[in-house]
């Protein structure tokens, strides 16, 4: 499949996403190998939602969690679990929303740029398998819409590359 990218209107969210998430299942239709998925996904959330300046993955290797495919600047290349956005969310096992990570007790600032975080978990069989993360350069980007829009995205991601 080829994908071209069109501009985005996110100006009702919610159809936003729907439309994102139909995009999403289209790209990733028929392919399994999870670095291709991973790759494709983070290239179509940052080239479609505004005001990102990272999304990318990081996967639950040897009980840390590790760089995976991403769109933006070079990343921290280990989290451990509990530690700053990404691993708490992923300590947690629940969607965390970060509306100023300056105020974030242990923020990990891999951009200085970001101001504000969102990272979901993601589950294979139960398991955490890792988070999907994006930042970005404005102050409370992402509310609960942005939250539960983007677990569906990480839901297709999961349900093509990670059963």
């Amino acid at each position: 499949m080829t994908y071209h990218s069109e501009p985005q209107d996110f100006s009702d969210k919610r159809a936003g996403y729907e439309r994102l998430a139909a995009q999403l299942g289209s790209l990733l239709g028929g392919e399994t190998d999870p670095i291709a998925n991973a790759a494709n996904t983070a290239a179509l959330i940052f080239d479609a939602l505004p005001e990102l300046n990272w999304v990318g993955f990081y996967f639950l290797r040897g009980g840390e969690l590790v760089v995976g495919p991403f769109q933006g600047k070079p990343a921290c290349v280990r989290i451990a679990l509990g530690r700053g956005v990404c691993g708490t969310a992923a300590a947690r096992r629940e969607t965390l929303i970060v509306p100023d990570v300056n105020a974030f007790p242990g923020h990990i600032a891999c951009d200085g740029a970001s101001q504000s975080e969102i990272v979901v978990p993601l589950f294979a069989a139960g398991q955490l398998a890792g988070v999907l993360d994006l930042d970005s350069p404005r102050l409370a980007r992402f509310d609960e819409v942005d939250g539960r829009g983007l677990e569906r995205l990480a839901q297709l991601f999961v349900a093509a590359s990670l059963v």
